[in-house]
């Protein structure tokens, strides 16, 4: 079991260079597809142990799929060639070798808006290796966050405007109307989406505000086991999701609305049948209606990469907000 901290940051926080007065003036709207991540280096620093090492750690794999994708798409440039349009992309990382002004500079809409960009400057290799491994996590989350609010502002162009989550939940979420509700019952809603060879599914739900979640390995599983059992059927009778016993789940204490909640990464399968994904859950802790609500987002897409669908149903899930 994994438990860690993960709150929301404010992204103008994570900024920790001053703008420069070219972030200020008119620039290009950035471009590039989601996690896709721009790195500036000289191809004999991409070849040796500087670029091993950058490759390495964005190139994780992305936490609770069932098999490994790395977090981030990676594109080498070498920095001959870093001018015009290359320059747009939506995050980019350049290593610039120079003994005057070293260290580690992280700029908002510096070529491009939005856009991250990460100055790593140092007198070789081994000093710009220090100063990325020093702020790599700083440099993931502003990315993530990054990508968060680029997704939702994809996802706005044609939202869906059904009220079942409001009338049901008292909750709204942001999410493309390409999702369809498929089931609304009494405390259960499924909203579903159609995608190359699956579909990717968004089901909601409360628990009482005092219910056990002491042992979170245990209770979590539990819980979505129970749930899937009543409301979530396979293809064949009596089959239904339960959670996937041979993945340890992810676990987080996060926020979502300021709210505090627990996020599971997972993996689920089907009682009875052939079939099985990813998850991500959040439990949500609504003490203005003395709740807690469930709200979770899974995918099925057989030989098809997952990454994306599950960024995408975690960025949904990010987006709810309790309606006055």
């Amino acid at each position: 079991m994994i438990i860690k901290n993960i709150l929301p940051l404010l992204f103008s926080s994570l900024i920790i260079a001053c703008q420069s007065n070219s972030s200020q003036a008119f620039v290009p709207e950035s471009n590039g597809n989601m996690n896709a991540l721009t790195i500036v280096m000289s191809k004999s620093s991409w070849g040796k142990n500087l670029g091993k090492q950058v490759q390495t750690s964005l190139t994780e794999p992305y936490e609770g799929l069932p098999f490994d994708e790395p977090k981030y798409d990676l594109y080498h440039l070498d920095p001959s060639i870093f001018s015009g349009f290359a320059r747009s992309g939506r995050n980019i990382v350049v290593f610039n070798k120079d003994t005057t002004e070293q260290g580690f500079k992280l700029i908002k809409n510096l070529w491009a808006r939005p856009q991250i960009a990460a100055i790593i400057t140092g007198e070789d290799d081994e000093v710009m290796s220090f100063y990325f491994e020093e702020n790599k996590s700083l440099l993931m989350r502003s990315i993530d966050e990054n990508e968060r609010v680029e997704k939702i502002k994809r996802m706005s162009k044609s939202l869906n405007t059904d009220k079942e989550l409001t009338e049901r939940f008292g909750i709204t979420l942001t999410f493309p109307d390409a999702y369809q509700t498929v089931k609304d019952t009494a405390n259960f809603t499924w909203i579903e989406k159609k995608v190359v060879k699956g579909h990717l599914n968004i089901i909601a739900y409360t628990l009482p505000l005092d219910i056990d979640l002491g042992k979170i390995e245990e209770r979590i599983p539990k819980i979505r086991d129970s749930i899937g059992e009543l409301f979530v059927p396979g293809r064949v009778p009596g089959s239904y999701m339960i959670t996937e016993r041979a993945y340890l789940p992810y676990y987080y204490k996060t926020k979502v609305n300021s709210m505090d909640a627990i996020l599971t990464k997972g993996t689920w399968e089907v009682q009875n049948d052939f079939m099985a994904g990813p998850y991500v859950n959040y439990i949500i802790k609504d003490t203005i209606n003395k709740r807690n609500i469930v709200i979770e987002g899974f995918s099925f897409a057989p030989s098809e990469s997952k990454r994306n669908y599950m960024f995408e149903l975690n960025t949904i899930i990010t987006t709810m907000k309790l309606v006055n």
